[in-house]
């Protein structure tokens, strides 16, 4: 006989990894990728088949908790998307390149 998940322990905010990033247990794939993927037309069965090391549960939690914590993760992503942004607007210089 199986024995049910605990889904609340699908979810893990640590710190020392990611930093402190939502992510799913056991590994390092944080709740804000799994929504970015989401949010550019990949289904949950898709997401989990692109990332082989979880399974469809993992990814529904991911969701689940995004939804939960809308705020928090739509923010994460907007500040990640300004630092890119600022990051490709940036003229390089000779010390970017290590000469």
């Amino acid at each position: 006989m199986n024995q049910a998940a605990d889904i609340g322990s699908l979810i893990v905010l640590t710190p020392e990894v990611r930093s402190g990033r939502a992510r799913i247990a056991g590994t390092g794939v944080t709740v804000r990728r799994i929504v970015e993927w989401y949010k550019a037309g990949l289904s949950p069965e898709e997401i989990a088949n692109e990332i082989g090391h979880l399974n469809l549960a993992q990814v529904f939690a991911a969701l689940a908790y995004y939804h939960a914590n809308r705020q928090e993760i739509e923010t994460d992503i907007a500040l990640e998307n300004e630092l890119a942004e600022h990051l490709e607007a940036k003229p390089a210089s000779v010390n970017d390149f290590g000469s």
